[in-house]
């Protein structure tokens, strides 16, 4: 058995090299140093030598999102670890196969299950790195591991590299980073589009729940000089139906109004009103339920399920447990308003549109039943308005201690509450703006996904001799008034023959 085979990679077989190119490993032109297990207590220091691990390495450069650092004298008494500016990391854990260059003008140390390119050949490591990005799919399917996946450097120095002779590596890196560089160009000009995208969506509900996207119904009453229900009597006919529908436990008492001292003005006809007077139920589910989780049974909605503001049912779990288990307390229906009150996802929320069969809420997701459903969707638009309802909703969440909401919190959370006509209005405008806006962002995913496919490709083309042609038309035009001799150019077909 080889060496290869031992660490289990595929040695490329069925590969028609160029001709000059020999099919050698990637310790044969870069060598990979593995990073230093330094004790996770010395980490506790303000301030002082960087540490590079790997999850420092999901992007490139190095990010310092959340640095790390090691005491001074680390640096002297670690110095076969230090990384300066320029050097080029690759992720062995968690990131593999992520590549990082230090862009940093002070030095750092590296960490365990990272890995520092070093030139075995001169002026060949550029051409290893865009190798390596070439095969990080392939890097992340040998790696092994049960929490975390690992591979070690030994794999990677071990993979078969076709290797172009050197001045073609010059060549084959200078056009990849031309193509890459309209590639990325291309991509910042995507993420615009999508950057502006998210703005006209949180401008659009902005001023849909302001009253300044649709003419209000007290404008069009008067141009038409007819009356309207205002939101003042649609509140009070909602107070009345919640009374008359009471089914809880003692006396029923009125829910509080609430304090608009510090609320802006609302258009005319607009009124505030609370989430407990818009609601005849405020809960969330019960703790515990994980242990029911099932392939059959009921559908049990997590906070991950409605992280992008919407309902996504493609992941949700179910729970073996009695349908009726908790009757309608945490059951969810249409037209019901779901808010996560705890985790990294708070404040996010989904209005139910449609449910096929019973489902029940985690503990972690707050569940708002409406006195009148057909309110739900102007509701739902405010609380995930940026400026309006989840700008309130967060500063409660993160105002101190962990993240989360109360249910008290929401209950006394106020809501601007149209006419239910002007309500009907907005929401139709809204959905009708945000629509196309889904179209196009569809678009450009689709257009991102497809950047990706190219860069690979790009890849692909370059490590198989296609990229770039073997010869430059200069030295073909030498070489033809030479009588056709290629200057004692010989094939070769092992990586001995050749020196890269």
């Amino acid at each position: 058995m080889n060496k290869k085979q031992e660490v289990g990679i595929n040695p490329l077989p069925n590969l028609h090299l160029p001709e000059g190119w020999v099919l050698g490993e990637v310790q044969d032109l870069v060598k990979i140093r593995n990073g230093y297990a330094f004790k996770s207590e010395d980490f506790n220091v303000e301030n002082g030598v960087p540490v590079i691990r790997q999850t420092n390495l999901s992007t490139d450069p190095v990010n310092f999102d959340k640095p790390k650092f090691l005491p001074e004298d680390f640096l002297e008494n670690h110095l076969g670890y230090k990384i300066e500016k320029g050097d080029v990391l690759i992720g062995l854990s968690g990131s593999i196969g992520s590549l990082s260059t230090y862009r940093e003008d002070f030095p750092a140390l590296q960490n365990q299950r990272t890995g520092l390119l070093i030139e075995n050949v001169e002026g060949s490591k550029k051409y290893v790195e865009y190798f390596l990005l070439s095969i990080k799919r392939e890097l992340n399917e040998v790696a092994k591991g049960v929490a975390v996946q690992n591979i070690s450097s030994k794999q990677i120095e071990r993979w078969p590299i076709p290797i172009a002779p050197p001045e073609q590596q010059k060549r084959i890196v200078a056009e990849i980073e031309k193509q890459f560089s309209r590639l990325d160009e291309a991509v910042a000009n995507l993420k615009r589009v999508k950057a502006n995208l998210k703005r006209y969506k949180a401008a659009v509900l902005k001023a849909a729940v302001e009253g300044r996207l649709v003419e209000t119904e007290a404008e069009l009453a008067r141009h038409q000089g007819r009356d309207f229900e205002t939101g003042e009597q649609l509140l009070q006919r909602i107070l009345k139906t919640r009374r008359g529908q009471w089914q809880g436990k003692g006396k029923y008492k009125e829910p509080a109004a609430p304090d608009t001292s510090g609320l802006p003005e609302l258009p005319e006809g607009w009124v505030w009103a609370t989430v407990e007077q818009l609601t005849w139920l405020v809960t969330s589910g019960s703790r515990g339920w994980g242990k029911f989780y099932s392939d059959a049974g009921v559908l049990f909605i997590r906070a991950q399920d409605i992280k992008t503001d919407e309902l996504n049912l493609a992941t949700v779990v179910r729970v073996d447990v009695l349908a009726d288990a908790e009757g309608t307390r945490s059951s969810v229906g249409v037209n019901d308003i779901l808010i996560t009150i705890t985790g990294a996802n708070v404040t996010k929320a989904a209005i139910v549109t449609s449910l096929s069969e019973q489902a029940f809420v985690s503990q972690h997701v707050a569940l708002l039943k409406l006195n009148a459903p057909e309110t739900a969707s102007f509701i739902y638009k405010w609380i995930v308005s940026t400026s309006n309802g989840r700008k309130i909703l967060e500063a409660l969440a993160y105002g101190a201690g962990k993240p989360g909401l109360s249910l008290g919190q929401l209950r006394s959370l106020a809501v601007p509450l149209p006419t239910l006509a002007e309500q009907h209005r907005i929401v139709t405008e809204v959905d009708r703006r945000l629509s196309l806006v889904r179209e196009v962002e569809a678009q450009v995913e689709t257009n991102l996904k497809r950047a990706e496919s190219l860069r690979q490709s790009i890849l692909q083309q370059a490590f198989t001799g296609r990229l770039v042609p073997s010869e430059p038309i200069g030295e073909l035009v030498c070489r033809l008034l030479d009588g056709g001799q290629k200057g004692g150019k010989k094939k070769t077909t092992s990586k001995e023959s050749v020196s890269p």
